[in-house]
């Protein structure tokens, strides 16, 4: 009887203490792969398996179900895991549950089906969204206009547009790449589009392009933007119908006293900006703090807001990181004047001191918008035909789960917010 009871007692302890989820870490000591780990996530979800996304908990970890195939996975791609047990699991749960902990367990239930708006061809630049993409082991679709235009953005739960001219103006390159071959072939390929499409002019294609991708907004999409795809979005809204281009741009001149014409009521983010007239000038508007800023590179860091989780877990989930200071680097728009930034909108990054906002977010019909300034978070400076980034040596990297939180977010389990 007692061998009997005792081998009963080492069964019941073998079964309490049998792993049945996989945590995986991701606050700064923890984890080797931050970028990968979001990989592994949205990997688990595209195999019907559903994730919890443990806010505020080491980082923004991820719990997920014990399968081997899972840790095998993990183990292949180079990402940190623990295996935990059903007490321990059921331990964390209720620590993060509790009202004294400024944290949130947010159910992950479907892998988004992600769009990259990007041109046909090799760029000048590199897109740091397709990077990380790729360097997770995110799948997604390349469209541009002409799918665009065809509606076929309701395949996507996911939009990314990234160092994009949405005005017409070819980047406003002018000075510097008129003569390029580049710059001469992106003008060519521009206007035969435009002219495929309908258009007589790229700005009219560019608007019309710009619409269609605030109707997918409006009507439930996610839409994040990097660098001048933001604040170019917003400007061409706002001149629907009116000229703002020079003759080198579409041909012929713009429309006297435009600026008095701008309808801000027609934008996403931004309001009471000014537009920048001269075509000799590598600037869009006063939006863009690129000029302003007087701050050196070793001290250009920017800070991630500090939201509540059970109450406002979407910015919550937008600021997951394993610190909340995050270097600063550049774009053609690095940062936003907070003034011209609407009151509705959230800043979720920002250099306080400089009066500057980063990363920002908002919400538009039925779907959500997020900006976040600048090209490259691991190329302070990056210019036109400098050499892409290895994320190889950033896996880590702060400033790149910001991008991926935003690909994870449309995944979230949908509830009626609290705010």
């Amino acid at each position: 009887m007692k061998k009997l009871l005792s081998l009963i007692f080492l069964l019941f302890i073998t079964f309490s203490v049998s792993a049945s989820y996989i945590l995986i870490p991701m606050d700064a000591d923890g984890q080797e792969e931050h970028l990968k780990a979001y990989g592994i996530t949205y990997w688990t979800l595209e195999r019907q398996q559903k994730v919890k996304w443990l806010l505020n908990y080491r980082g923004g970890s991820f719990l997920l179900p014990d399968v081997e195939e899972i840790r095998k996975e993990c183990q292949i791609r180079g990402v940190s895991f623990e295996v935990i047990s059903d007490s321990k699991t059921e331990e964390i749960l209720s620590f993060i549950s509790s009202p004294s902990q400024n944290m949130e367990a947010v159910v992950l239930e479907k892998a988004p089906k992600i769009a990259v708006y990007s041109p046909k061809g090799n760029q000048p630049w590199d897109d740091a969204v397709t990077m990380v993409l790729t360097y997770a082991e995110i799948p997604y679709d390349v469209v541009y206009d002409t799918e665009v235009l065809n509606d076929q953005l309701i395949l996507y739960d996911w939009l990314h547009l990234h160092h994009e001219d949405f005005t017409g103006q070819y980047g406003k390159f002018y000075r510097a790449y008129r003569a390029a071959p580049w710059y001469i072939e992106d003008k060519q390929n521009a206007e035969a589009l435009a002219s495929e499409l309908g258009f007589n002019k790229v700005s009219e294609a560019k608007l019309a392009v710009s619409k269609k991708i605030r109707d997918y907004v409006i009507g439930g999409g996610f839409m994040f933007a990097m660098c001048s795809a933001t604040d170019s979005f917003d400007i061409a809204l706002s001149a629907d119908g009116v000229d703002i281009c020079e003759p080198m741009f579409d041909g012929d001149p713009s429309e006297p006293g435009y600026q008095s014409k701008i309808d801000f009521n027609k934008t996403f983010a931004f309001t009471d900006f000014t537009l920048e007239r001269s075509p000799m000038v590598y600037e869009f508007s006063s939006i863009d703090m690129t000029s302003k800023r007087r701050i050196p590179k070793e001290t250009d860091y920017f800070t991630l807001m500090d939201y509540s989780a059970k109450w406002d877990p979407i910015p919550t989930m937008l600021v997951q990181n394993h610190t909340s200071l995050v270097k600063g680097f550049m774009g053609q728009t690095t940062s936003y004047d907070r003034s011209t930034v609407k009151a509705n909108v959230l800043v979720m990054g920002e250099h306080k001191s400089n009066g500057e906002a980063r990363y920002i977010h908002g919400v538009k019909g039925k779907g959500f918008f997020t900006f976040y300034g600048g090209h490259d978070p691991e190329d302070y400076q990056h210019r036109v035909g400098d050499a892409k980034t290895e994320l190889a040596l950033h896996p880590n990297s702060p400033g790149y789960r910001l991008i991926l939180n935003n690909v994870l977010f449309p995944a979230a389990k949908k509830k009626k917010q609290k705010t």
